[in-house]
């Protein structure tokens, strides 16, 4: 199963790379590369609580045959579009929009499955390997692309990310069947229910809503970076065009190689530093790496920052996935994930339009005021550190003011402590022994 996981993650991220850098070329707008994401992300929210009630009534490894066989499907139609040269912005958007209404569903699918293998005990640690394998695939995934397309084209990308999906529809069929938990009668009646269930559980809850928050905030700000990232090769480095593509696919895959040495490395944080400390940290740095790497118009300085920048970016999600997963019994799981998931994966687009809104705006405002400082990448530079900004403020925020019921801690238990303070929370004195 992780080898056929990490063969599937791979062939995503052909896609991304395959799809986003045609977009770049033949637009050359952030605006653009916004309705992209968006048609890629925007089913999340309208179907992604669906999604997760469907998760909870069927059997989890059918629906995880039926949304990979759709994904293989579209995947094909995307490498067909491409090889007959009829690949517009538009009819990529609308293949996105169909592949992001299939992941609705795919996900929590795959989120569900995933405790059922493992014993409770070993769940943060599947988790991270899970994180791993999608970040080992980002770490070789983008740069193979950049070479395949120098070598071959972007039909190649699309033509072996439809391959990648039968190696995981194998492995689900191997894996133990994975049956719906036992529903009362007439529970279709009471659909309703179970979605305001999950909905108090993950927005009412401390626990579970500070979590939730760290990761839509993360997920809206944070993301824009790899969103926008083809405008930073294209704009900002000034390099020759023949090397463009292949610089798209290293930057994306230094920050996947970030992101599993951080995966790697959270094993070392000291079991006394709890996640209500982790997950903040690592939304603030993650920020201020972003911002960093905005600064910078050299792309071998930005390939180091880079590194960082994918290695806060695991910890900010992984932590805060498996902080929620231990806190969610699994007969909610599905409705619990997928209303963390469709806000989360449904907001990034807002991040993206503010992105490119207060880029485009700061940029023309220099255009106008100081015209010597204006430059063609500057847009993408000032809207994703806009972005970065706003991590870094939010980071501060939830390390002055923690949460320890992300991780389970109630009132009046050892380690309770959420006297207010940047210090306190940076260091986790109240938990240090």
């Amino acid at each position: 199963m992780w080898f056929a996981s990490c063969g599937s993650y791979l062939g995503n991220w052909f896609e991304f790379v395959g799809t986003q850098w045609i977009i770049t070329e033949k637009t050359e707008s952030m605006v653009w590369s916004s309705y992209l994401g968006a048609a890629h992300l925007l089913p999340s929210l309208v179907l992604g609580i669906f999604g997760g009630i469907v998760a909870d009534r069927v059997n989890r490894r059918t629906l995880l045959i039926v949304t990979q066989a759709v994904m293989m499907v579209i995947a094909l139609a995307f490498a067909a579009v491409v090889w007959l040269d009829v690949a517009t912005p538009w009819i990529l958007i609308g293949l996105a929009l169909a592949q992001g209404v299939t992941i609705a569903f795919n996900t929590p699918a795959w989120q569900v499955l995933v405790p059922r293998l493992v014993p409770r005990d070993e769940l943060v640690k599947a988790i991270t390997l899970q994180g791993i394998s999608f970040n080992a695939a980002r770490a070789v995934g983008p740069a193979l692309a950049g070479i395949i397309m120098g070598i071959w084209s972007p039909t190649a990308l699309f033509m072996l990310n439809a391959i990648s999906f039968i190696g995981v529809m194998v492995a689900v069929l191997k894996t133990p069947d994975a049956p719906a938990p036992d529903a009362e009668p007439g529970w279709h009646r009471k659909v309703w229910a179970d979605v305001k269930s999950a909905m108090r559980f993950v927005l009412l809850e401390r626990g579970p809503r500070a979590a939730f928050l760290a990761t839509t905030i993360f997920a809206a700000f944070g993301t824009p970076v790899l969103r926008f990232l083809s405008i930073f090769v294209e704009q900002v480095y000034e390099l020759d065009p023949q090397y463009q593509a292949k610089a798209f696919g290293a930057l994306t895959g230094i920050m996947g190689i970030g992101a599993v040495t951080g995966g790697l490395c959270l094993r070392f944080v000291p079991v006394w530093y709890p996640k209500h400390h982790v997950i903040p940290l690592s939304v603030l740095l993650g920020g201020l790496w972003i911002l960093i790497f905005c600064a910078t118009s050299n792309v071998w300085v930005a390939g180091g920052f880079m590194f960082f920048v994918g290695w806060f970016w695991m910890w900010a999600f992984n932590s805060s996935m498996s902080a929620l997963q231990m806190l969610v019994t699994d007969s909610m799981r599905g409705r619990a994930l997928a209303v963390c998931n469709t806000l989360a994966m449904g907001l990034m687009p807002a991040g993206y339009f503010f992105a490119a809104a207060v880029g485009e705006s700061g940029a023309a405002w220099v255009r106008h005021s100081s015209p010597g400082y204006w430059t063609p990448g500057l847009a993408t530079q000032i809207g994703v550190g806009a972005c970065a900004l706003m991590l870094v403020g939010a980071g501060l925020v939830m390390v002055i003011w923690r949460t320890p019921e992300v991780d389970g801690i109630k009132p009046g238990e050892p380690g309770y402590d959420r006297n207010p303070g940047l210090l306190r929370g940076l260091f986790a004195s109240g938990h240090k022994p």
